[in-house]
């Protein structure tokens, strides 16, 4: 079984940025969609952004983060990335990394990290 470990989160100001970054620990990415999710406190997992395994194939993204955050990955690196912009404190949540199963949902095939915490403050 795939275990992926998320790293780079941490503590930055409401409009400061954070990269994250995603790897496995066996096994590749190439033939997944890719996606970010996160877990705020006392809420549900929501899908955040997802990339599909080929160079130019489909890119999405929840509306809320549409335009501030950029999803990417390198193959060869078995690496996803989530750069993040113009952060809110309304971002602040556990970030985690998945083989996506269905797009704009949290079903994935792998089981999930720890994550990593970003906190975002006012």
């Amino acid at each position: 079984q795939v275990q992926v470990v998320e790293s780079g989160g941490g503590l930055v100001q409401v409009g400061g940025s954070l990269s994250l970054s995603c790897t496995a620990s066996e096994g590749t990415f190439s033939g997944y969609t890719m996606g970010w999710f996160r877990q705020a406190p006392g809420k549900e997992r929501e899908f955040v952004a997802s990339i599909s395994w080929r160079a130019g194939g489909p890119i999405d993204y929840t509306d809320s983060v549409k335009g501030r955050f950029t999803i990417s990955r390198d193959n060869a690196k078995n690496t996803v990335y989530l750069q993040m912009n113009k952060l809110k404190s309304e971002d602040t949540a556990v970030y985690l990394c998945n083989a996506v199963r269905q797009v704009a949902t949290v079903k994935v095939w792998w089981s999930w990290g720890q994550g990593t915490q970003v906190t975002v403050s006012s």
